[in-house]
């Protein structure tokens, strides 16, 4: 079992971890491609592997639209969203070939609540990634009713359980630390965010001097604030704002879209094409009023583009990373807050973006580390993945 007497305050990094040694079952209700969460392990467990780590991703998947990987129901609010039964037999038969010496659960679905039974049938570790607070999301779809609260108490109910079988709860913010902590977690640490290799290991392709193209990519949910993307489009005519995801809102969107000539909606895309997307673009926006990290806004950085974020962001809680954002300031309009940036001189956004893609180089390979150590449970000396 994990060695975890100092996990409250820091995260040691283990004397040469084994990482050959490793096995780790990430067993995940996130689609690879959906969302954030599903992305995050993806590239933890490809970014494992080159290391050395025997990884074993177990997750429903959706191709095209259609999902696979256990009984599929409709998730209440989100038609784009499915919940995902998994076959128990099918799932045991693949942790019983791996053998782990962790299990990873990132989600409080049926695959984390039946991830989290097995790490305890086979004796493994249990790590538990918190990273959204599904129950603050839920009070913002005023339309469920009384289904808020069945969720909300369910949500609850499976975070409380998870965190109290856990060895370590992982959150990705010390807001989010703060929340497990409240929920019931004994054992709490911070985990940075890992980048696709190809993010970094290919040359970022040259900014534009001006901020004529904007994009927002992400769930279109009402979390997102997606009212001020739209406003913004409506005030700054003279900026093409590119709105990329799927969700909820999508309809709503494509309505705005009607009557914005300088609004558009491409609808969602695979993983694949969005460090193309960035690329192509001039900034990216993320105005959130909840979002817990960010991630998309970290692929950005990554790829030497200027992002500006709200404050509820929790990527502005990293002092590696807030140094290369620009932030919408308290009670500013995201229109306000871009036309600052659009008429800033472009050295200055360029020297801004340089420092982020730096801050996301040098948290990925701190996370790189941090995971190991964390797996192997071998600590000796504290690493700072923050500053």
């Amino acid at each position: 079992m994990l060695n975890l007497s100092t996990a409250e305050t820091s995260v040691r990094t283990p004397v040469q971890p084994c990482a050959a040694e490793l096995r780790v079952a990430i067993v995940s209700d996130a689609a690879p491609e959906r969302n954030g969460v599903g992305a995050y392990y993806r590239d933890l467990a490809d970014h494992l592997r080159g290391a050395g780590v025997r990884v074993d991703l177990v997750a429903p998947r959706c191709r095209a639209g259609s999902w696979s990987g256990g009984l599929t129901l409709p998730l209440p609010g989100d038609p784009t969203q499915k919940i995902v039964l998994p076959a128990p037999w099918l799932v045991s038969r693949r942790l019983d070939r791996l053998r782990p010496n962790v299990v990873i659960v990132p989600t409080p679905g049926p695959f984390g609540m039946l991830g989290m039974h097995l790490a305890e049938r086979c004796g493994a570790s249990l790590v538990v990634g918190f990273h959204t607070h599904f129950e603050a999301l839920t009070t913002l779809f005023q339309d469920w009713g009384f289904g808020a609260r069945i969720a909300n108490g369910y949500l609850a109910a499976c975070h409380r359980l998870l965190f109290r079988k856990s060895d370590l709860v992982l959150a990705n913010s010390e807001e989010m630390m703060a929340v497990a902590r409240s929920i019931g977690a004994r054992s709490v640490s911070l985990m940075a965010t890992p980048i696709p290799r190809r993010f970094l290991e290919m040359p970022p392709v040259p900014a534009s001097r001006q901020v004529a193209r904007v994009l927002f990519a992400g769930r279109l949910a009402p979390e997102k604030n997606l009212d001020a993307i739209v406003a913004a489009a409506r005030r700054l005519p003279d900026i093409e704002f590119l709105i990329v995801g799927d969700g909820p809102l999508r309809a709503w969107v494509e309505e705005q879209c009607r009557g914005l000539p300088n609004l558009g909606h491409s609808g969602w895309v695979s993983r694949s094409r969005v460090m193309a997307l960035i690329d192509e673009m001039d900034a990216l926006i993320l105005p959130s009023t909840v979002e817990s990290f960010g991630t998309i806004a970290l692929e950005a950085m990554a790829r030497a583009r200027p992002v500006l974020v709200s404050s509820a962001c929790g990527i502005l809680s990293w002092d590696l990373l807030s140094r290369g954002i620009f932030r919408i300031q308290e009670g500013e309009h995201l229109a306000d807050a871009l036309a600052r940036l659009r008429d800033l001189d472009p050295a200055i956004r360029e020297r801004k973006a340089r420092l982020g893609r730096e801050g996301a180089r040098e948290i990925n390979q701190r996370n790189l580390q941090h995971w190991l150590a964390v797996l192997s449970g071998d600590y000796a000396e504290t690493v700072d993945v923050k500053r």
